[in-house]
């Protein structure tokens, strides 16, 4: 297990926990507690957590894992959803794209398949994204302007409606923190959730690409509401309830 998957999986038990003593990190994850020790405090310096005596506790209520540790999460399942979200685009499209482990998974697969002379146009507010893909000789980019933000790598803040204004979109692949039926899209901070809505308001379909841990839960900032989203593709651990409410609410259910 690498460093980054170690303080992912910490992170993950701390946010399920609330509350995480060292013996109890180092028995989950195998290691000692002298390593465990280590990651505690270089956590606490990039304040993702909040050092007691003997452990750790959440560092705010709002638990939003910045992305670089996020990348180990539900990978498999990250990536499926990117191979059947890549088949819904046709060579020539617009497609626009928020930041995020899976909609990055979704940039790579379209890149795969980018035909020569036709390719695709992705318009992005991820400066990751933008920056994998720039290199792609079949794929033309277009970033929004804005404030780039650490955790995310998205750029929010109102400099982006300036592009964003002007362009039509033709299918949009929407990365959430959350969705569910009554609350809609949602996401934990509300300068990207600000992005992400003007960033969909272009276009003439939704996907959102979220693994199935996302659906039927909230977040703090809505992005936008159910009857915005034409399409949800996600993985097959979606339980059967789940898929009959965003139905039955008008939404198309793909379990890849």
């Amino acid at each position: 297990m690498s460093r980054y998957e170690r303080w992912n999986a910490i992170l993950e038990l701390l946010a399920a926990e609330g509350r995480l003593s060292v013996e109890q990190a180092a028995q989950s994850l195998e290691v000692s507690t002298a390593t465990i020790r280590r990651d505690f405090d270089q956590l606490a310096q990039q304040q993702l957590l909040m050092r007691t005596r003997g452990g750790a506790v959440t560092q705010s209520v709002s638990y939003d894992l910045p992305l670089r540790y996020k990348t180990a999460r539900h990978a498999g399942e990250k990536q499926r959803i990117a191979a059947a979200a890549a088949q819904l685009v046709e060579q020539g499209t617009v497609v626009g794209m928020n930041g995020g482990t899976t909609t990055s998974e979704v940039a790579r697969a379209l890149a795969t398949v980018a035909e020569p002379e036709i390719g695709f146009t992705i318009v992005t507010n991820a400066l990751n994204i933008a920056a994998e893909l720039t290199v792609r000789q079949h794929v033309k980019i277009v970033v929004t302007g804005g404030v780039a933000r650490p955790q995310s790598y998205e750029l929010i803040g109102p400099l982006a409606s300036g592009v964003l204004e002007q362009i039509g979109i033709d299918i949009a692949f929407l990365g959430v923190d959350a969705l569910d039926v009554e609350a809609g899209a949602t996401a934990h901070h509300e300068g990207e959730a600000s992005v992400n809505s003007l960033l969909i308001g272009r276009a003439a379909r939704v996907v959102v690409v979220a693994d199935s841990s996302k659906v039927g839960r909230r977040a703090f900032a809505r992005i936008c509401p159910i009857g915005e989203i034409d399409t949800l593709v996600t993985d097959d651990g979606l339980p059967d309830e789940e898929a009959a409410r965003l139905t039955e609410a008008g939404v198309t259910v793909i379990r890849a």
